[in-house]
């Protein structure tokens, strides 16, 4: 049986790193054992950098609702607490960008929270 050789598939593997490498500083765009630690290294950052993406939207979505809800007299936990008690199903993202461009809807949403919340309230005797 014929030997077969690994060289095509190796190079093809190389270039593939090497061209993900391309723009890098130096040698990390150039040799292929630096060039394939930093795509290694560049490759997490971007797994990584895809789930910090989603926490920070929402961190900027709680940071907007929290701002506007205190214009309107509550704060982001006790608004969020009345939403749910008058059945309004919003996500944070839809309330934040009608907390930016539709201050007059939000204000009315605030106060249907805050009557939810007062209907909710134990009687005292």
């Amino acid at each position: 049986m014929a030997r077969i050789k690994g060289a095509m598939t190796t190079r093809k593997r190389r270039n593939k790193v090497l061209g993900m490498a391309k723009g890098y500083w130096g040698a990390k765009s150039k040799h292929y054992k630096m060039a394939n630690q930093a795509v290694m290294k560049s490759l997490t950052y971007a797994y990584i950098g895809r789930k910090r993406k989603k926490r920070d939207f929402r961190r900027l979505w709680i940071t907007r609702i929290s701002a506007a809800a205190k214009l309107n007299g509550m704060n982001y936990s006790t608004l969020m607490h009345g939403l749910k008690l008058a059945g309004i199903e919003m996500n944070r993202k839809m309330l934040s960008e009608v907390a930016i461009h539709e201050p007059e809807a939000f204000s009315a949403l605030t106060e249907g929270a805050k009557a939810a919340l007062k209907a909710s309230e134990p009687i005292k005797q």
